[in-house]
């Protein structure tokens, strides 16, 4: 990530100092069962406690090794008594490496899970806030029916929900280790090892690793991730939208000082909107990578450790990032009223077509022949002006069909959200 986007919990998270801090505790355990195995010499374990080293010097002996782990251990015994020769012993690099990642994902998953609550209760609060608010409803960007601001946010809130609980249980599925061995095989250690370290590292055991943990989880993970992105899309887009000019319901938040334009100082543009849409196609573009990297050469390759690098943690840093700049946004967010009540009148009425078809069917007319009278006067309406009430009301085919009053309730807008506290009961419950 680059600095104007860093986050620096998350970035703190994935440092090198705090991924060979877990790599360390993950030797460290495995040393305190082997210990408690009678396997290794009583002592041990809070011997190499006490070792020191230093990403620097980590940095300068992987220069000469060209193997992280290597450095990382050759750094480690340097530094040690005789007892370091116990360290690692059995073990592959694999091992400790993706033992260590999943206690990293863990720490991220929690700061990205408070996020999404975050974000949960501004869109609940803003949900609320809006019931019964009337505004245009639409579809393929025409003017549909009347819908309400708070039942557009609502949707909103019901779909970054499902996004956490997608989340939540591929974060479950994060959680798992391995101390198999260079081929899962437990040539070197045996199962129980295995079973006691990762208890008390917290983490689940995977039943059958090859040389890595399997790699259909960490894309399951970034695909958890990509969903949230696409759901801050898909509300930053709807924001971007209803922010055009000829529209103006909905606007992101412009502050003071702020500038639009380079060129052009009256410009209110949806930056942040735009932003969050373009962060999605990164994620979007970094599962395409970890679903990649599920099929690995025998045993284990190390085409996909590379790539892992870059996209972990850049993918969760963007999200949190991201959930971030959407919760300022929807919690800032500017309201136009009186255009909302504008263009729910735009059309002259054609919004009310269904309304007016189903009441003529309730009269006994056939689907196509009400059918057939609301779209010849509704096209009239598009090409030539005029309004679509008026019009039915002197159409002589409906004369006598309905009293003044039940044409007037015919274009009622509070007809269209009759069902909306049924909806919002539903969706909170």
């Amino acid at each position: 990530m680059i600095e104007r986007y860093r986050v620096p919990e998350i970035y703190n998270i994935w440092s090198d100092e705090n991924k060979f801090k877990k790599w360390f505790e993950v030797e460290l355990t495995v040393l305190t069962v082997r210990e408690e195995q009678g396997e290794i010499p009583k002592g041990t374990t809070d011997s190499l406690k006490c070792a020191k080293f230093t990403v620097k010097r980590i940095k300068e002996i992987e220069e000469k090794t060209h193997h992280d782990v290597i450095a990382f251990i050759e750094a480690i015994t340097e530094r040690s008594g005789e007892e370091s020769r116990f360290l690692h012993q059995g073990l592959t690099s694999s091992d400790v490496v993706d033992t260590a990642f999943a206690l990293l994902v863990k720490e991220v998953s929690v700061i990205i899970e408070e996020d999404l609550e975050k974000t949960l209760q501004v869109l609940k609060e803003k949900a609320i806030q809006y019931k019964g608010l009337p505004m245009i409803g639409r579809t393929h960007g025409v003017h549909a029916e009347p819908i309400s601001l708070g039942l557009k946010i609502l949707s909103w809130y019901s779909e970054m929900k499902r996004a956490r609980e997608r989340f939540k249980r591929a974060s479950e599925e994060m959680k798992y280790g391995k101390i198999s061995g260079a081929v899962g095989n437990f040539a070197h250690l045996g199962l129980e090892i295995e079973e006691r370290a990762l208890e008390r590292l917290n983490l689940e055991v995977e039943p059958i690793s090859t040389q890595v943990v399997p790699r259909d989880r960490y894309a399951e993970y970034q695909f958890s991730l990509s969903m949230i992105g696409s759901v801050i899309e898909h509300i930053a887009q709807e924001i971007r939208h209803l922010q055009r000019t000829e529209i103006r319901e909905l606007e992101e938040p412009f502050r003071k000082g702020q500038k639009g334009s380079s060129a052009m100082p009256h410009k209110r543009n949806p930056i942040i909107c735009e932003r969050l849409c373009g962060m999605s196609r990164l994620l979007r573009s970094n599962l395409f990578t970890a679903l990649e990297n599920i099929p690995l050469w025998n045993e284990r390759d190390i085409s996909h450790s590379a790539a892992e690098r870059i996209y972990f943690p850049d993918s969760t840093e963007l999200i949190v990032y991201m959930l971030r700049k959407l919760a300022f946004v929807l919690a800032n967010l500017n309201i136009y009223k009186k255009n909302m009540e504008r263009n729910l009148w735009f059309t002259n009425g054609l919004i009310f077509s269904q309304r007016v078809l189903v009441a003529l069917l309730d009269k006994g007319f056939s689907r196509e022949e009400a059918y057939l009278i609301i779209q010849e006067n509704a096209m009239d309406v598009w090409e030539g002006g005029g309004n679509l009430k008026e019009k039915l009301k002197s159409d002589k085919r409906l004369s006598d069909v309905f009293t003044e009053q039940e044409f007037d309730s015919l274009f009622d807008v509070k007809y269209y959200l009759k069902n909306e506290d049924l909806i919002y009961k539903r969706v909170l419950g």
